[in-house]
């Protein structure tokens, strides 16, 4: 690809150039273990990118298979995946791709959308990404491979990032409390008013019918799962003296662009014990006052706007605040200060017994993923600009408003707005079609309302001559501006007063130099992937390829505004057909929907699909949903967000779904059964031999089938559960397909389905009613952007393309090697819990330490501390089986990093043995004052019984010139959440 080919895809100047010289993506040789090997890359490009994305090559798969007493894959496989379920067709994608020749392809995709300016606004507005944060962080592995911040100690970089943006929030908000970050607008209000429902039980919910239409239904949808009634109506219509109202949603300024005092509605909800929600616009509020000093309860919208591409619908960080009333009813991840075991101040995750994965259906929300990679793109541009910096750009972008709206009323258009930050409701003289043929020779979208009046947002890209465009498409570019044009309005009350952004750290990084300094230095405390393997079960941490995250930073995929006409992104239109055609291929299944932005929203959106279908068939009293003990959090938290009653099924004594407990179950609700929810293979880790008997049981009571596809990364190639008797499945892209996970997002969880499932799969408003994705017997969308956060689509797209279907099958077979490896390293230190019936696990598996409590004190969670002392993150702690680790090493490792994961572990089990002996005292040795951090190497005065090397240095591999140092000490988690503190000073 040419220098000039990829600049031109970044002409705009809100993202910044890529320039590479040419043949940066020409295929260099590498050293392959034996001639033959080299010979066959030479002859197959493609095949060396299978060799990059796998971890062992091929005398360390001979290795491994020998340990296990194998002589092939084949034998491997044979004896882990039930026959009854393997698929043995070869499936129906393209040969793989060179990096080079997938990059081209992906180019001549992404030119087929067309890069318009879009003044459209609804909550998506351009804006100009500093390239400091482009290149530091959104381009950055050492940022986006790490995972959500479970481990404090070696979090404590995003951490403290993901602080500052939620003090960014709550200052320009005027709300004690925010979270790190939601999935994207339209979800952030349905929380909102999930929140206001948990809160006081009340049926009703107001809604200002001048919310971003998109918003609305993504409300009624979500609403659809609870008791309560959703009425959309004017403000001044609302009637709160019944009592009876859980919650009111305005938006401030609205959807045309009107900003109108709220404090009167405010006060009557008040009156009568309503909760008080406000969606609202970051920038507008750096001028306009904030929602907080008005008695607004919640305060939601999209932070986009604040340096994040439009992407033509996400990935977006969403914004959430509130008031101290309902602080631990608020949806998703939570960020707060604490005190590690030195005393020095610390970041954790806060206030997590509200949360899915320890609370399951009692929890606040199913948010796992939210969007932590772009809340801190925002936190940085916040930084970046400061206070001052802010009101400068929210100014400039009013003036031009402003200069705007009065050529167009001297013209003789119509005003609607009586005040206004950066958006115009204008009622033009002229027709329609002449507006809209004119601003097509000037390559603008806008807004066209139902009523014939036009609506124009303005964004931070823009400057006079772009003014100066929209003032000739309503034919008004001879009339001049007065000099009051070039003064913000005066908002008279509602004028902002408060300061904002006042901490020390809003006001340290205007030049780059610092920034990019800072960037770093929180980088370097966070352990990702660049620095070891992440071995999370159920969590899928491989390679994110750098040619597969290329293509997001191009302007054809990054800069179209998802409300942009159809003819504007043919590109997305042929990245969705074929990523359609390659899942369902992989699946087995018949239809895939992009909308939902994460696993959870994928499982929330596929349940929804099947209450949909049996209302559909004439039994709306379908809502018993049946879900084994040991699934994932999520799955429980959607179950009750889809309006469905839950009966939990037991493990037999191998952990797998008890069979018999499953059929009485089914049997007792056979009239009422709406689904049992599986997956697949197990969290056990094992491929169960019974998925077709679940399967079976629950059609033949009348359900249907949803299967988690959290662990898709064991199937591809191999089994397809729309074969073995699925219905529908949600897949995380960002596990099995390459996205990386961000530090706790962005992620994706299309779902697919069958055939007969199809027509119920979600909508959107502003799509066409009856066209492909806009079925009329949907029930509704569950994303504010038609697919999702669709710019981060081509990094699956580009792993499937390079990899093809045997490169696909071969990165599953060798996940599971992986697994069953480690699996037979450890099992002389370390109980294995499950296996399947040849002894085999799947792509991850379960160890045991409980039995070490009684002996030594020693739990889960001190063995994950102690693994940061050898550079390691934790597996899955204590899930789904109390007392326990689940390891998954996924494909993309080497043999020497597994073993080195290994002889840790073993080291760590020596350490235990040495506390069961007596030669380390049960409450003062190296697991408990685990983690070793610098500030006890730099300590003068060492005094723990037993030496420093074996604190800091446990092993041969960790030395001074090779070690990932924990930032701080174990962190205080009952402290932090006694003492809650969310917020910089």
């Amino acid at each position: 690809m040419s220098s000039t080919g990829i600049l031109s895809l970044c002409a705009r100047r809100s993202i910044r150039p890529l320039q590479f010289p040419m043949g940066v993506f020409q295929l260099q040789k590498r050293q392959l273990h034996d001639q033959s090997e080299a010979q066959a890359a030479d002859s197959n490009p493609a095949y060396d990118f299978v060799r990059r994305h796998l971890g062992p090559n091929e005398r360390q798969t001979k290795e491994m298979l020998q340990a296990l007493g194998l002589k092939s894959m084949d034998e491997l496989i044979d004896k882990t995946v039930p026959a009854a379920i393997r698929f043995r067709g070869n499936m129906n994608i393209p040969e793989a791709l060179s990096e080079h020749r997938a990059l081209k392809e992906a180019e001549e995709i992404a030119f087929q959308n067309e890069v318009w300016r879009s003044y459209i606004g609804m909550g998506y507005n351009d804006c100009i990404i500093p390239t400091v944060i482009q290149r530091n962080l959104f381009e950055n592995p050492g940022w986006y491979t790490q995972y959500t911040p479970y481990q404090a100690e070696l979090s404590q970089g995003r951490l403290e990032s993901l602080l500052n943006y939620q003090t960014a929030v709550s200052d320009i908000t005027a709300l004690p409390y925010a979270n790190a970050s939601l999935l994207d607008e339209g979800t952030a209000a349905a929380e909102a008013m999930a929140m206001c429902f948990r809160h006081n039980k009340r049926p009703r919910m107001f809604v200002s019918d001048q919310l971003h239409p998109h918003v609305i239904e993504v409300i009624r949808t979500r609403a659809g799962g609870f008791r309560t009634q959703v009425e959309v109506l004017p403000i001044e219509k609302m009637d709160f003296s019944k009592k009876d109202v859980s919650g009111v949603i305005f938006q401030y300024p609205d959807t045309t662009g009107n900003i109108c005092d709220p404090s009167g509605l405010i006060a009557r909800a008040k009156e009568n014990g309503t909760a008080v929600i406000c969606g609202s616009d970051l920038l507008a509020l750096c001028l306009l006052k904030p929602p907080g000093e008005m008695g607004v309860d919640i305060c939601y919208g999209n932070s986009q706007r604040l340096g994040v591409p439009l992407g033509f619908g996400g990935p977006h960080a969403a914004f959430f605040s509130c008031a101290e009333t309902f602080k631990r009813d608020m949806p998703g991840r939570l960020v707060g200060l604490t005190i590690d075991s030195h005393g020095a101040k610390a970041y954790r995750l806060a206030l997590q017994t509200r949360e899915q994965h320890i609370r399951q259906e009692r929890a606040t929300s199913n948010i796992c993923t939210a969007q932590a990679l772009l809340a801190n793109m925002v936190a940085m541009y916040c930084l970046y600009h400061g206070r001052q910096g802010l009101r400068n750009i929210a100014t400039k972008i009013h003036v031009l408003t402003c200069d705007l709206a009065e050529s167009v009323k001297a013209g003789g258009h119509s005003i609607k707005n009586e005040l206004f930050f950066d958006t115009l409701k204008i009622k033009p003289r002229m027709s329609i079609d002449e507006i809209k043929q004119r601003a097509q020779k000037k390559r603008i979208n806008l807004r066209y309302h139902d009523n014939g009046s036009v609506g124009v947002s303005l964004d931070e890209t823009m400057n006079e001559n772009d003014v100066a465009d929209l003032k000739w498409i309503f034919n008004v570019e001879n009339q001049s501006s007065s000099e009051t044009t070039q003064r913000p309005r005066d908002f008279g009350n509602l004028t902002r007063q408060s300061r904002f952004l006042n901490a020390e750290i809003f006001n340290k990084y205007r030049s780059e130099t610092k920034l990019m300094r800072y960037m770093k230095h929180l980088e370097n405390k966070d352990i990702s992937l660049v620095h070891s393997m992440i071995p999370l079960g159920s969590c899928t941490m491989k390679l994110n390829a750098a040619a597969e995250l290329t293509p997001c930073s191009w302007a054809h995929f990054n800069r179209i505004h998802p409300f942009a006409p159809s003819s504007q992104w043919k590109g997305y239109v042929r990245l969705l057909t074929d990523l359609n055609q390659f899942l369902c291929e992989i699946t087995g299944y018949d239809k895939i929907s992009f909308q939902p932005n994460s696993g959870a929203q994928g499982e929330y959106a596929g349940l929804r699909v099947i209450r949909a279908y049996h209302e559909h068939s004439g039994q709306p009293q379908r809502r018993v949903c049946l879900i084994p003990i040991s699934a994932h959090g999520t799955n429980f938290a959607s179950a009750i967000m889809a309006g469905m009653k839950i009966e939990k099924v037991q493990l037999d004594k191998n952990g797998a779904v008890d069979m018999k407990h499953l059929a009485q179950i089914a049997e007792k609700h056979k009239d009422t059964l709406a689904c049992g929810i599986v997956t697949y293979p197990s969290t056990s880790g094992v491929f169960e031999e019974t998925i077709r008997e679940f399967c079976e049981i629950i059609h033949k009571n009348g359900g249907q089938v949803y299967l988690d596809g959290a662990n898709m990364n064991a199937q591809v190639g191999l089994c397809r559960p729309g074969d073995y008797g699925s219905d529908v499945s949600h897949l995380n892209l960002h596990k099995t397909f390459c996205i990386p996970h961000g530090g706790g997002g962005p992620g994706m969880g299309p779902i697919g389905v069958k055939k007969h499932l199809a027509p119920f799969l979600p909508n959107h408003p502003l799509l066409e009613r009856g066209s492909e994705h806009n079925s009329e017997d949907s029930y509704g969308p569950v994303s504010a952007a038609p697919f999702g956060s669709a710019s981060i689509l081509p990094i699956s797209w580009m792993y499937i393309r390079m990899m093809g279907a045997g490169g696909l099958r071969r990165a599953t077979e060798t996940a599971i090697l992986n697994a069953n490896y480690i699996a037979k390293r450890l099992e002389s230190s370390y109980k294995v819990l499950f296996r399947g019936k040849n002894g085999f696990a799947a792509h991850e598996f379960i160890i045991d330490v409980s039995p070490f409590k009684e002996r030594t004190n020693v739990d889960a969670v001190d063995i994950a501390k102690r693994l940061q002392d050898y550079g390691f993150h934790a597996p899955t702690v204590s899930w789904p089986v109390a007392g326990s680790l689940m390891i998954e090493p996924t494909e993309s490792e080497d043999k020497n990093e597994l073993d080195r994961f290994c002889d840790a572990l073993i080291e760590i089990r020596k350490e235990i043995s040495q506390i069961e002996s007596g030669e380390f005292d049960k409450k003062n040795n190296p697991l408990k004052n685990a983690p070793h951090s610098q500030h006890v190497f730099l300590h003068e005065k060492w005094t723990l019984p037993y030496s420093l090397n074996k604190a800091v240095f446990p092993i041969h591999f960790v030395s001074p010139n090779y070690k990932f140092w924990p930032s701080c000490g174990r962190v205080n988690d009952v402290y932090g959440d006694k003492n809650l503190k969310c917020r910089v000073d």
